[in-house]
């Protein structure tokens, strides 16, 4: 019985670490390309494990590979919270610069690196910044 009791709970704790390793990386992402997508936000979710923001460039733009609608991937809320995101941040409407790295692949999808807002703030999904350091207090303005 105790073998099994063994056996049993291995086959549960496993089961219940899938979820950390289905985390994807960042890999995917091109990080050696910037480009910056100036657009419209269809959509903004606030949400774990990701935050994710739907914008659409339209044709005209600067670097015509952005135009069209983007996934644009960025940090858990609490991590970006700490960088003065809210759930407001960004609304459907909104007329937004975002730069951001491309999928390596080509899809219409990119990973944040720092957004402009509507009323000018520059605000990043992490410490990642220029000049930051883990102690840097996230100001909005850089």
């Amino acid at each position: 019985m105790k073998v099994l009791n063994v056996v049993a709970m291995t086959a549960v704790l496993s089961i219940a670490t899938v979820p950390a390793f289905a985390h994807h990386s960042f890999g995917m992402f091109d990080v050696q390309k910037e480009w910056t997508f100036d657009g419209t936000i269809q959509q903004y979710n606030w949400e774990n494990p990701h935050t994710h923001i739907i914008i659409k460039v339209a044709p005209g733009a600067k670097n015509p590979e952005t135009v069209g609608t983007w996934d644009i991937e960025a940090a858990a809320i609490n991590i970006m919270a700490r960088q003065g995101w809210t759930r407001n941040t960004l609304k459907p409407g909104d007329h937004v610069t975002l730069v951001a790295h491309p999928m390596r692949d080509g899809t219409k999808g990119a990973s944040l690196y720092y957004a402009i807002t509507p009323d000018g703030k520059r605000l990043y999904m992490d410490i990642k910044r220029p000049g930051a350091t883990s102690d840097s207090p996230p100001s909005g303005n850089y």
